[in-house]
């Protein structure tokens, strides 16, 4: 059977363009467009764009690689035309630089055009955008413009409601910094998708818009924003005035985060004095630790998962013996406890101490439950 490869020259630009982007382009699909279906020199790429995702096919010519590839835009954006009709002078300098200079040995050259082109979708997307006949929707954009990062999407279609997305970049902090100790290879953000549908002329109660919270997916390890009771939106309210309400209460909510990494840290650390050294455990957000046990010849670890609600949520617990494996070769588990003595009022030491008790006493039970199953495999 042959094997699919893609040619050398495509493949090192494809793989700089995913471990490079500032944000995560997923490759959907690849296939090949020449006499040799086995020569993969096509693929789709979705792109995120305004909290969602735009699918474009990235088109090459396996037995050319040195001319640049194509891009094929979605069938919803048949009138954009990135290169026509453009009179800023620094995207004509953009497109010189981009396709007229194209060097197919520069593994970066295929990122710089996704980028660039997904820059000019932006401009069209806020020209489709201010072309719309709605005296609401216009004031509501003119509030919120220069905001750093607003990105905005028009959406219409035959089986459509014609609606306008925004996603509204919030707070002026550094989620980065501010947990230093993080591995984030891209920036964290926390955004805003407000939608709101065409209705046209100004009316007395213009319709609420949709909101919801949307942050990086590395994010929710420090902070679940979905979690976030967004403020009420008043009548007559626009974005301008809701945005200040919302950053305020999503300050607060960070700063909480922060302080609750301290807290769980020293939960942590008040296990070791009973338990030991942990045998691992999350160093950034103190979410996960595990440890080595002993009772009597038995020995097994004791597995603490950590949700974002601890205290008020008692760690999960998750024993897992040492000696006792199951027909497949895995170390056999109990299910999880979350049931035994817990008050968030207590400090780190008695809680620390209420599960060793706990522990000492379901360990009998649990290695009970490995021998049964052992024999039970040997018969």
């Amino acid at each position: 059977m042959a094997i699919e490869t893609i040619p050398p020259l495509i493949n090192a630009q494809l793989n700089y363009l995913i471990s490079h982007s500032p944000f995560p382009i997923k490759v959907e699909q690849m296939w090949s467009g020449c006499r040799n279906p086995n020569l993969l020199d096509r693929f789709t790429l979705a792109i995120p764009f305004c909290l969602d995702y735009i699918k474009w096919d990235v088109i090459y010519n396996a037995h050319n690689p040195l001319i640049a590839p194509d891009v094929i835009f979605g069938p919803e954006d048949e009138s954009f035309h990135p290169y026509r009709g453009m009179g800023d002078e620094s995207l004509s300098k953009s497109k010189k630089f981009s396709l007229s200079g194209w060097n197919y040995k520069d593994p970066t050259r295929l990122l710089s055009l996704i980028l660039e082109l997904r820059d000019l979708y932006m401009v069209y997307q806020k020209k489709r955008v201010g072309d719309v006949d709605d005296d609401r929707l216009k004031f509501e954009v003119g509030t919120i413009i220069s905001k750093e990062g607003l990105e905005m999407y028009m959406s219409s279609g035959v089986d459509k409601t014609e609606e306008v997305r925004f996603a509204v970049p919030l707070l002026g902090m550094d989620i980065n910094k501010i947990v230093s100790s993080s591995s984030w290879r891209q920036q964290q953000k926390i955004q805003l998708q407000v939608i709101f549908p065409v209705v046209g002329k100004f009316t007395n109660k213009p319709p609420v818009p949709r909101l919801k919270l949307v942050s990086t997916p590395d994010l929710r390890a420090f902070l679940a924003v979905e979690d976030v009771r967004l403020p009420p939106w008043s009548d007559g309210m626009c974005l301008a005035e809701y945005l200040p309400t919302l950053e305020e209460l999503l300050a607060s909510q960070i700063r909480d985060a922060v302080s609750s990494i301290e807290v769980r840290r020293q939960f942590i650390v008040a296990l070791a004095p009973l338990f030991g050294r942990p045998l691992e455990a999350d160093p950034v957000f103190c979410r996960k630790a595990s440890f080595l046990a002993v009772s009597g010849i038995f020995t097994f670890v004791v597995h603490f998962t950590l949700t974002l609600q601890f205290p008020k949520q008692p760690p999960l617990l998750v024993l897992q013996s040492s000696q006792h494996f199951d027909p497949r070769g895995a170390a056999i588990k109990s299910p999880s406890f979350t049931e035994y003595p817990w008050s968030p009022r207590w400090d780190a030491s008695e809680m620390a101490e209420r599960i060793f008790d706990f522990v000492a006493d379901e360990c009998l039970n649990f290695r009970k439950i490995c021998t049964e199953s052992v024999q039970q495999q040997q018969r």
